[in-house]
């Protein structure tokens, strides 16, 4: 049905569990994979006390994202298993959501799938929803699995 997923990946254990359902996916269309890693552009303030503080430089920020999407990814490719060459593409957008549809564009992908982390209620409404965000925005079919 596919040929090209966009899998957004962060490490964490909902992102984890969603790549077996991509392989298996994956596998049954023949489809390739590209997995997308988003960080944030900006190095943070990094306070060491109440009354000292200091910044990262951009640099630096950027030599750390790069390693952490790099561990991400390497993860990542190994729970989708040997037999999948997925591509990987690291995007810096302020914009978690906006980072996911511009590297949808970069690479080419006909569907974007995505990890719901199931947010219901209150957490909804204060943590917001980026797999909401990427559904209303997107141009793409975006696949959301539970």
């Amino acid at each position: 049905m596919f040929k090209h997923f966009l899998v957004p990946v962060d490490g964490s254990d909902v992102s984890k569990k969603s790549l077996k359902k991509v392989a298996e996916l994956a596998s049954r269309d023949g489809a390739a994979i590209t997995l997308i890693y988003v960080s944030d552009p900006l190095p943070p303030m990094i306070y060491s006390d109440s009354t000292m503080g200091y910044g990262i430089s951009q640099k630096d920020h950027q030599k750390v994202c790069a390693a952490f999407a790099a561990d991400v990814f390497k993860k990542s490719i190994t729970v989708l298993g040997s037999s999948h060459k997925a591509k990987t593409l690291h995007i810096a957008n302020t914009n978690l959501a906006e980072g996911i549809l511009e590297g949808a564009k970069k690479a080419k992908a006909d569907v974007i799938v995505m990890a719901s982390h199931k947010r219901t209620g209150i957490k909804n409404i204060l943590l917001g929803s980026e797999t909401h965000e990427v559904i209303v925005h997107s141009k793409m079919p975006v696949l959301v699995l539970a």
